[in-house]
């Protein structure tokens, strides 16, 4: 039967012919078809076939056309002209494809679109052409707006207004997660996961974090003027900052400020205080050789001459304080002048202090880790012109430091280096290890001792910081004297035009104090460096100290840090201060919004969960001066009226933030009257002794009060003049919680105490997997009477404390936290240890905000 379809004998075309048809007919121009009559009489109709044109006439004398009518050759070329068109409009359209996908399918492959090799030959040059294609030109500005444009300069200025870039900013702001902090944008942690890598670099290896924001204050004046006015705000639990080890400027003293003569209330914030070391120039010994020959004895020659000595001091305080800090070193200040006045500080001729602001005048590196040792030698140069036999014994065993913890404490190192950006790319120092000795055993710590030649620095004098605020020299410069090397690679001589850079070296550790006999908890501790140079300088050194693989950490790298090593951090962990307060705020306003904007379904209900304070810890009702107020119906997480409340005038009533409803209701009490005293952290290295003192009286209240007169007599200090009941019951102490078995406490968990019956339930409960309990032969396991415990939500008015920081810590392999609990409560929960007998460490329940189950933890003071 003969097919119904047209051309059905006509075989079909496949996709491949029918594309290569298509392919040939875009590139085919199409052509007129010579008519019959071409030599006829021009007609419209003639004009557009082929043929010689009629519309130019030729001079056979000339062999030119005499004339050219446009129009009509126009009209003759017609169709040539539209079939141009046609064709580039075709092919222009039908040579979309690259030469990649030219190729047939099973032929194409990834590599082939980046490597030229992987294609046919025919496809080669076309495939380099596509590859190699040229960027498109930037757009110019207009030269009449060139003038209006804002150089780089100028819009990194403007986004500086209401704070502050380290010179690292731009590298931080590349690969780190920024923020607000304290009128700077700070890094606060790595964009790649770096969490425990950063926690093994500062082990194992070594971390660099750029601390410049650090406030730093210059006081200069005479000696037993700045001995006095430090005295009278420092802590008195740790070697004063006038002490003869500290004076010299071989150390720099770690100690906390308080108000002036306060202690133990109005606690600022820790500082390091760093003295200038004292040059011994040739005029200054002629006028102590003079003083020496007026004056009669010996003692009295070595106090006049300490009289007469201008001193210089630095202080390093956190951002967040350094009005307050300023503020109370300028009262200081004005009281010790007084008592020059008076006659009880006795200086030779005028007494004048000076306080200066030297913040964004130095930076600050902290270069943590056993290697940071050997990273500081390979990355600095120091000058050849340095004759001290001291530092070049020191800087020669420096690369054999296994830790900085082999290093007396706060040593300081002063010298001056050379560019580090001449010895670009550099090369960490490698430990040499004798023969015969274990490769964990350092006799480099005793090769130096911290003495006033080797802390001495040209980084002190003004006039030699200044001329380096700016280097002379760019990296490019720098860059263009290395490619004229004869031989690559090699780094760049020192000349004379090159700038000499003073720095200090400060030894520092994060290390918290021995625990206590039996505890069994022994965190451990970080150590190394702290680098000090000019202004202008970051970048330089950045890159060096950061090239041979040194992690970078933020803000939260510092704070780990800290917590792995069972330190108190500033300010998070330190309650009762200004700075706390604030950072509690901030948190309690953050963490409120952001639970508000969830709905019910996907956030705790802290009312049904018993939560009394789930933003930030009510810290008056724990120390009991002020009652609990807990109505159901304003505890979050409860039904809410579907109306708002409205306003006496009807307006609709916008709730305040926390931290100002805190404010308008911090002065009252259960009572309606305000406290006596407000709450104030026992801290220091004698508050273990201080607390044990107190429990051998009959009376704690009295011993505590006693403990604190005995350290204000040390420093000179007034009697208190509060009652000791009042200063015993606000009366705050930091712990450390390590949980008995399971659990990670969390920030802002609450501490809860427990009567003698329940704490035996839970002594017999966790006896065998608490890991510091005393083993008891017949103690047996009972894990049904453990999880029966753990679900019993306590009542909020047995909670004793609060969690500043908790999380999982590496270096114990479980979990971990750092809170404050009452002075009184801390005694009762040691006497209740002893009672049960369950060691030295007392026992407490640990409840997350947003969780039901209590785990058990045992505590210990952290100093």
């Amino acid at each position: 039967m003969a097919s119904k379809r047209k051309n059905a004998d006509v075989p079909a075309l496949t996709g491949r012919e029918k594309k290569k048809q298509k392919t040939t007919l875009a590139r085919t121009i199409a052509v007129q078809p010579a008519t019959a009559n071409t030599s006829g009489p021009s007609t419209p109709s003639q004009s557009a076939g082929a043929g010689p044109s009629r519309a130019v006439h030729f001079d056979p004398s000339v062999n030119l056309p005499g004339s050219l009518d446009v129009e009509r050759f126009a009209e003759a070329r017609a169709f040539e002209i539209n079939a141009m068109h046609t064709a580039m409009k075709t092919a222009r359209s039908n040579g979309t494809q690259r030469a990649w996908q030219q190729l047939p399918r099973h032929l194409r492959r990834r590599a082939a679109s980046h490597d030229v090799r992987r294609v046919p030959v025919r496809l080669r040059d076309k495939a380099t052409a596509e590859m190699d294609a040229p960027k498109p030109k930037k757009k110019s500005a207009p030269k009449q707006g060139k003038e209006k444009c804002k150089s780089r300069t100028a819009v990194f200025q403007k986004r500086q207004e209401n704070k502050v870039w380290l010179e690292t900013h731009l590298w931080h702001a590349k690969r780190m997660h920024m923020q607000d902090h304290w009128g700077y944008r700070l890094a606060e942690s790595p964009t790649e996961k770096s969490y425990r890598p950063s926690h093994r670099a500062s082990m194992h290896g070594s971390i660099l974090h750029d601390a410049s924001y650090m406030g730093l204050i210059e006081l200069q004046g005479p000696e037993q003027v700045l001995k006095a006015l430090l005295d009278s705000c420092c802590d008195p639990q740790i070697a004063s900052p006038g002490a003869k080890r500290f004076t010299t400027g071989a150390r720099a003293c770690d100690t906390h400020l308080y108000k002036r003569e306060a202690y133990p209330f109005s606690l600022v914030a820790p500082i390091t205080v760093l003295w200038k070391p004292q040059l011994r120039q040739s005029t200054q010994q002629t006028a102590s050789q003079s003083r020496r020959k007026t004056s009669k004895g010996k003692g009295k020659e070595r106090e006049s001459d300490e009289n007469a000595l201008e001193r210089v001091v630095w202080i390093w305080a956190h951002p967040s304080v350094f009005a307050q800090v300023y503020l109370e070193l300028q009262t200081a200040a004005s009281f010790a002048l007084e008592a020059v006045k008076k006659g009880d500080i006795v200086v030779d001729g005028k007494a004048e202090v000076q306080i200066a602001d030297l913040r964004e005048e130095l930076n600050v590196f902290e270069l943590m880790g056993p290697k940071s040792s050997q990273v500081i030698q390979g990355a600095l140069k120091p000058v050849i012109e340095d004759g001290r036999e001291e530092f070049k014994k020191c800087w020669s065993e420096l690369a054999n430091l296994q830790t900085t913890a082999s290093v007396p404490r706060n040593t300081v190192i002063g010298f001056n280096v050379y560019d580090p950006r001449l010895s670009f790319p550099p090369k960490n120092a490698k430990v040499s290890v004798d023969e015969g000795a274990l490769p964990s055993m350092s006799q480099a710590g005793s090769a130096f001792f911290p003495t006033p030649t080797l802390a001495q620095s040209d980084i002190w004098a003004e006039d030699v910081r200044i001329p380096l605020r700016k280097p002379k020299f760019k990296k490019k410069d720098i860059d263009e004297r290395r490619s004229k090397n004869l031989v690559p690679g090699t780094h760049l001589q020192a000349q004379v035009q090159d700038a000499r850079i003073p720095v200090l070296l400060i030894q520092r550790s994060v290390e918290a104090s021995s625990a206590s006999p039996g505890t069994g908890t022994h965190t451990p501790a970080v150590h190394g460096w702290t680098l000090v140079i000019p202004q202008g300088w970051s970048m330089a050194f950045f890159s060096s100290l950061i090239f041979t693989g040194t992690r970078v950490g933020g803000q939260r790298e510092r704070q780990t840090q800290a917590f792995e090593s069972g330190v108190g951090h500033f300010p998070r962990d330190y309650p009762s201060t200004s700075s706390y307060d604030e950072h509690s705020d901030f948190r309690a306003y953050e963490e409120e919004d952001s639970w508000e904007r969830k709905p019910p379904a996907k956030r705790p209900n802290y009312a049904r969960l018993g939560t009394r304070s789930p933003w930030k810890p009510d810290w008056d009702v724990v120390l009991g001066v002020r009652g609990a107020h807990t109505d159901d119906s304003t505890l979050p997480g409860d039904f809410v009226p579907a109306q708002r409340d409205m306003d006496i005038d009807g307006s609709d009533a916008e709730p305040a933030p926390p931290h100002q409803q805190s404010a308008a209701t911090s002065d009252r009490t259960e009572d309606g009257l305000s406290p006596s005293l407000a709450p104030w952290l026992l801290r220091g290295p004698e508050t273990r002794a201080v607390l044990d003192a107190a429990v051998g009286r009959l009376d704690p209240s009295f011993g505590l009060f006693e403990q604190i007169a005995r350290l204000r007599e040390k420093r000179k200090l007034k009697p208190l003049a509060h009652r000791p009941e009042d200063l015993y019951r606000n009366a705050l102490v930091r712990v450390r919680l390590r949980m008995c078995g399971r659990g990670c406490p969390d920030d802002l968990a609450m501490i809860y105490g427990m009567e003698d019956p329940e704490a035996a339930k839970w002594v017999k409960a966790t006896q065998a997997n608490c890991k510091d309990a005393p083993a008891v032969a017949d103690a047996e396991i009972d894990l049904d009477e453990e999880s029966e415990t753990s679900i019993v939500i306590p009542s909020p008015e047995s909670i004793i404390g609060y969690v500043t920081t908790g999380n999982y810590s590496l270096s114990l392999g479980e979990g971990f936290a750092i809170g404050a609990i009452p002075v009184a409560r801390f005694l009762e929960l040691q006497a209740q240890a002893k009672r049960l007998s369950v060691g030295s460490q007392p026992l407490v329940k640990v409840r997350d905000r947003h969780e039901a189950i209590c785990r058990t933890a045992r505590i210990e003071i952290l100093e």
